[in-house]
């Protein structure tokens, strides 16, 4: 049996400025020092692939770590546009896990919703009528 994905653990790609160049295995560094994060700095980009697990951490936290610790981000458009969507999902996603699970498995709540419901399967035939056709 396949273990189920852990919807929580996020991966992510860090784009850097380019300039200094050993930015990115630095900053790399500086974030496997953090609780719960990961980090490793590409080698053909300016770029750290960082994975972390929600709620416990989350892009914004691990972008305003960088920042304050003097890394530069990459603040082409493009890039600020990615970041802009993840920290939205992440932020839903967060939200989402506030709400309490509800017990959907249960076979009472498809019973009783059936027999509420209205639907096409009642035969109007009288009982004894149907059993003779």
């Amino acid at each position: 049996m396949k273990p189920s994905p852990d919807h929580n653990a996020k991966h992510q790609l860090i784009q850097l400025y380019p300039l200094p160049c050993n930015q990115a295995a630095h900053a790399a560094v500086y974030l496997s020092t953090l609780d719960g994060v990961s980090a490793q700095a590409l080698s053909d980009a300016p770029c750290i692939s960082v994975h972390y697990r929600l709620p416990e951490c989350s892009l914004t936290q691990i972008e305003n770590h960088l920042k304050q610790a003097g890394f530069h981000l990459d603040e082409s458009i493009l890039s600020k546009i990615k970041r802009a969507l993840v920290h939205y999902c992440e932020d839903i996603a967060c939200s989402n896990l506030e709400i309490p699970e509800h017990n959907i498995k249960s076979r009472d709540v498809y019973v009783k919703v059936w027999d509420n419901h209205p639907h096409g399967d009642h035969d109007e035939t009288p009982e004894e009528l149907r059993r003779y056709l």
